[in-house]
């Protein structure tokens, strides 16, 4: 009877450790500031978030792991004769990485990538989110208010296979925020002097013409025909 002597790695014993030993502090998530801001293509995000480690996914980091986190967004219009319509659903991947021969955090945006020296730096990065476009102006009608909603999460369906049954079973690594709702009215977003003082013709339309209100005490003199 031949006896075999299975071999596991030191890495794979570290990755295991980190699903069992207790963590030194709370794991913690919240959002901050939401807003929708208007631009020529439609409306992009703008967001910030409290990001707090604990000890099991700083080292999870450090140990090669690399972790997904992503960000959820949701755009719904009321109906009362049926459920809420979904107009609109956008998903962002943030992805955080060690690398041990250069000693510095990536993050990771699509295309887009940064290092740094702490995984502070690279927390405090990930946690100010800009320039999100989410909406198409086709995708939503002026004078129509919908309920927008947010929220960032820890994705553990991208991790490695191996890992995902004990991380799933682990609240350590149950890193989500609630879903951060909001009422947005695409006409509020329309500036004040355009609403106030509509353009008279379409040529005017595409040069707007800046106005400065005058000062106190200031003499005004009139152009030459004026108010004949």
């Amino acid at each position: 009877m031949r006896c075999y002597k299975k071999i596991i790695s030191p890495f794979f014993l570290c990755v295991l450790l980190l699903f069992v030993a207790p963590a030194a502090q709370a794991t913690d998530l919240s959002i901050r500031n939401p807003q929708l801001l208007a631009n020529d293509e439609g409306y992009s995000l703008a967001a910030d978030f409290n990001i707090n480690f604990n000890s099991r996914l700083e080292e999870a980091v450090n140990k090669g792991i690399v972790l997904y986190f992503a960000a959820d967004f949701e755009l719904t219009r009321s109906r009362w004769y049926w459920f809420d319509e979904q107009v609109v659903r956008r998903g962002k991947t943030f992805q955080l990485s060690y690398h041990a021969l250069t000693r510095q955090y990536r993050l990771s945006t699509g295309a887009l990538h940064q290092s740094y020296a702490a995984l502070d730096d690279a927390l405090r990065a990930m946690s100010h989110l800009r320039n999100w476009q989410v909406l198409e102006k086709s995708d939503i009608r002026v004078d129509q208010t919908y309920l927008a909603a947010l929220r960032m999460r820890l994705d553990l369906t991208q991790m490695p296979k191996t890992f995902q049954v004990s991380a799933l079973s682990n609240k350590d690594w149950n890193l989500s925020s609630d879903w951060l709702r909001w009422s947005f009215t695409p006409s509020e977003l329309v500036p004040v002097a355009a609403a106030t003082h509509p353009v008279p013709s379409a040529a005017a339309a595409s040069s707007p013409v800046l106005t400065t209100p005058p000062v106190p005490g200031m003499m005004t003199v009139p152009v030459a025909g004026e108010g004949k």
